[in-house]
């Protein structure tokens, strides 16, 4: 019988195995859009659910059925705009701020003492982004201090920057940016699930207990003294708080009442959902209350129906 060889273990799909800098994820690409309007938008990871929609996929057995269906709850309190940031061939010329900031703006970023430059006085630029922050303070978990990010715009840079000028100081909601049957992307950051061993981490295999001295070991580091040991062999280490990307994800609903997704008491460890709420399909990374990035999806998936099902049943 030949002697098993297993290499190396666990998935090389996601290298480094390195922990986010940051609750909020970065976002490094962004979807063409033509109309002038942001391209992704932040919310709160507020637990899941399941509901009862008429099957509307034109190939499925069950169409014109009523199918359960696991939903997550995204709780996408208004996002205020407070500054907009000029780029040249994707170098950032400069940044303006709003004139008036939310008091908890300044957790989170350096306040100028004196008033700075004006939109109009930047003439030469080929893109615009917004600099947005949440407002967790409007939600029910208790967090004061909010998530800033910048965001790109769509349209050409004449659409962005009237769109700019419109929307510098002020709130946009999610209905402005999605609808009910959009593709998104949802980047968010794992749960972390400190320090582990290797049958965790990796899927090593333990041994049978009279073979080796240890049972979860891996054996050896590599060759006979190595200079190094490999970065493909498995050890023990920090797990989870991965920053992590989900495609296409299928937007079923976007609800003004949080009543709708909410329990009495609250959903469990998150609490009241009082602002409006996206139900996305299917499961997102993070825990509860986890900052959310959700953006027009960049690779849509053609054989998703552009239509929402209709929602005949929400359980809480």
């Amino acid at each position: 019988m030949p002697k098993p060889h297993n290499p190396r273990r666990g998935s090389m799909q996601f290298w480094p195995r390195k922990r986010s800098r940051h609750s909020l994820v970065r976002v490094r690409s962004w979807a063409p859009e033509n109309q002038a309007k942001p391209l992704g938008f932040i919310g709160y990871k507020a637990g899941m659910t399941h509901v009862m929609v008429t099957d509307n996929r034109p190939k499925s057995l069950t169409k014109g059925d009523k199918i359960s269906m696991p939903v997550s709850i995204v709780e996408c309190p208004p996002m205020t705009v407070v500054g907009v940031a000029f780029y040249n061939k994707s170098k950032k010329i400069t940044s303006i701020l709003a004139e008036k900031f939310d008091k908890n703006v300044s957790r989170t970023l350096t306040l100028p003492k004196k008033p700075g430059k004006k939109i109009d006085d930047v003439q030469d630029f080929d893109s615009i982004r917004i600099l947005v922050h949440s407002n967790p303070s409007k939600t029910g978990f208790g967090t004061k201090k909010p998530k800033l990010l910048e965001m790109a715009l769509g349209g050409n840079k004449d659409d962005q920057l009237a769109y700019a000028k419109e929307h510098l100081g002020k709130e946009i909601s999610v209905a402005d940016v999605f609808a009910a049957g959009n593709q998104v992307d949802v980047h968010g950051v794992t749960k972390g699930k400190g320090f582990q061993g290797t049958v965790k981490r990796y899927g090593v295999p333990i041994k049978q207990h009279k073979g080796e001295k240890n049972k979860r070991g891996i054996g050896n580091l590599g060759a006979w003294t190595p200079k190094r040991v490999d970065y493909r062999v498995a050890q023990p280490g920090k797990m989870g708080y991965h920053l992590r990307t989900e495609y296409n994800k299928h937007i079923i609903k976007i609800g003004e009442d949080g009543k709708e997704v909410t329990r009495i008491g609250g959903l469990q460890k998150y609490g009241v959902v009082k602002n409006t709420f996206v139900l996305v399909k299917g499961s997102v990374a993070g825990s509860k209350k986890r900052a959310l990035v959700l953006t027009k999806a960049i690779r849509s998936n053609y054989k998703i129906t552009k239509d929402a099902p209709e929602v005949a049943f929400v359980s809480i």
